[in-house]
């Protein structure tokens, strides 16, 4: 099965699914065990795997580790080149569609695609939308644009409406990696009311109750990376699972 079709059964039996951010950065090797038990026991849907700033290039190893203890899917969400690899099931193709960067609509995927088209990598055209958030993030200031405004629902609404309109199969609403607030339910909602495809929704959530909120508004996707990187919070995996399953499958009642 496709790694698409899976999240796309994700959404229809769970309501909503949970997406694991692991940053390679911030990764330690020597935990892969314990924490991907946890993982597994705990019902993480998909992992994503990058980021926008990556010092060292070892994404294929955590993804190896990950496939040592974890059969649940490895989706790259690319900050660069140097983080494509044949390693993972599949990959976020993303157009930042926020911006007005060029070679973050489309310059930097001419130069990916021989690569993905030879690592016969599966792609996941994937409209990114970085939303303020009260601080200025990693994601903002590496692709060097800026975020719609938190307040401005309406444009939000429009772009995403035309990542559709072009043929992306999904959209991801991002406060980015420290945001001070995550992306409005209100937002959210809108967008989500207006579109046929699946949302995505991350940055900034820390708690259970963020992420209820999320999938209350329509999200189809939570994403949490940030708050897992604190060993202390690893019990609480299962928690936000729960969480996100649960309300997603009482509000498509």
């Amino acid at each position: 099965m496709k790694v698409f079709d899976y999240l796309e059964k994700v959404k229809s039996e769970k309501g909503a699914g949970f997406l694991l951010l692991i940053d390679p950065d911030k990764f330690e090797i020597s935990e892969s065990e314990e924490f991907f038990s946890i993982c597994n026991r705990s019902g993480v849907d998909a992992f994503l795997i990058g980021g926008s700033l990556v010092k060292d290039d070892f994404i294929s190893q955590i993804i190896v580790e990950i496939k040592k203890f974890s059969e649940i899917p490895v989706i790259l969400f690319p900050g660069g080149l140097n983080q494509v690899t044949g390693e993972a099931d599949a990959i976020l193709f993303l157009s930042l569609i926020s911006g007005r960067n060029p070679e973050h609509l489309i310059g930097k995927h001419v130069l990916a695609a021989p690569l993905i088209n030879r690592i016969n990598l599966e792609t996941i055209a994937t409209g990114y939308m970085l939303i303020e958030s009260g601080a200025s993030t990693t994601a903002e200031y590496m692709s060097g644009t800026k975020p719609i405004p938190y307040n401005k629902t309406e444009i939000a609404v429009a772009t995403a409406l035309a990542g559709q309109y072009l043929g992306l199969q999904m959209i991801y609403l991002e406060a980015g990696s420290g945001a001070e607030h995550t992306v409005p339910d209100r937002m959210v909602r809108a967008v989500t009311k207006t579109l046929d495809i699946p949302v995505i929704v991350g940055g900034g959530i820390r708690s259970g109750e963020a992420a209820q909120r999320k999938v209350e508004a329509g999200a189809d996707f939570v994403v949490v990376g940030n708050f897992f990187e604190y060993k202390d919070n690893w019990g609480e995996i299962k928690e936000f699972s729960k969480v996100i399953h649960n309300t997603g499958k009482r509000r498509n009642k």
